[in-house]
């Protein structure tokens, strides 16, 4: 079996299990919403220190009984490439164990025209690796399909993601900053009006606004085939957590629910 080694443990987060099931735990522990069992989350990519509290607010939404399947869709930092790209791993590694890859799902996906296998786009990209652990805490039983996005159309993107909706069991995970390397009042305003056309559904962010504009943008324009409805969980951005506020990145969490499928927390 082929496995892709964890490439950013001990970087963007622990690399000691203990150590790193604690912190993910301690920080579920700190985020309550009303909002559960959401079918779509956006959450942030950066190191732990900066946006891990963001993240466990859309993964203390989700319902371990419900979901088994992760689509999974995070933008290209690494190399640049046409498309949308699968692995060609049996499994995804990380100091909290293995995660199982759908291979028939990838299958289904590779007969798309714009997907294709490059196991090279996979192998140091960390937009979809720092997503696992907060999975593999909140989840039980469940396959994950990862696709890294490169310079893609997001009619493409929102096809893929279409084509993957599935039912209940099915959750689409986009993983993506906001805006970058602003001064923190600049950064508040920019990323609020993105946050705004998030929750408008208006699919057409930039990548100066988020650097996954395309997979954000796929999921909103997928999303005018399914009736679901945003719920803003949590904003922040790196001058509020581990940074200074001369140069800060924003971060975000949005959750969506489908119509008369929402849980609501007592």
């Amino acid at each position: 079996m082929s496995v892709r080694p964890p490439a950013v443990a001990g970087q963007f987060y622990p690399d000691n299990a203990d150590e790193l099931l604690t912190y993910i735990r301690q920080t579920l522990s700190r985020c309550s919403t009303l909002i559960a069992h959401p079918k779509a989350i956006i959450v942030p990519h950066a190191g732990y220190i900066y946006s891990g509290l963001t993240a466990a607010c859309a993964y203390a939404t989700l319902d371990a009984k419900r979901v088994h399947r992760v689509l999974l869709l995070g933008p290209a930092h690494r190399m640049p490439f046409y498309g949308m790209s699968l692995p060609d791993s049996d499994a995804f590694a990380t100091p909290l164990g293995q995660v199982t890859l759908d291979r028939q799902a990838m299958d289904e996906l590779l007969e798309l025209p714009d997907v294709s296998l490059n196991a090279a786009a996979h192998t140091l990209e960390h937009s979809l690796e720092v997503q696992l652990p907060f999975l593999q805490a909140t989840l039980t039983n469940f396959t994950l399909v990862p696709v890294c996005v490169g310079s893609a159309d997001i009619a493409s993107v929102a096809s893929a993601i279409d084509h993957m909706w599935g039912d209940e069991d099915t959750l689409i995970v986009i993983s993506s900053d906001l805006s970058h390397f602003h001064t923190y009042d600049i950064a508040k305003n920019i990323d609020q009006q993105s946050i705004e056309k998030i929750l408008a559904g208006t699919p057409d962010l930039n990548h100066e606004q988020a650097c996954g504009a395309t997979p954000v943008n796929g999921l909103l324009l997928a999303a005018k085939h399914h009736p679901i409805t945003p719920h803003l969980l949590d904003y922040r951005n790196s001058g509020d957590t581990a940074g200074d506020k001369h140069r800060v990145v924003g971060y975000t969490s949005i959750a969506f629910t489908e119509a008369g499928k929402e849980i609501m927390h007592g």
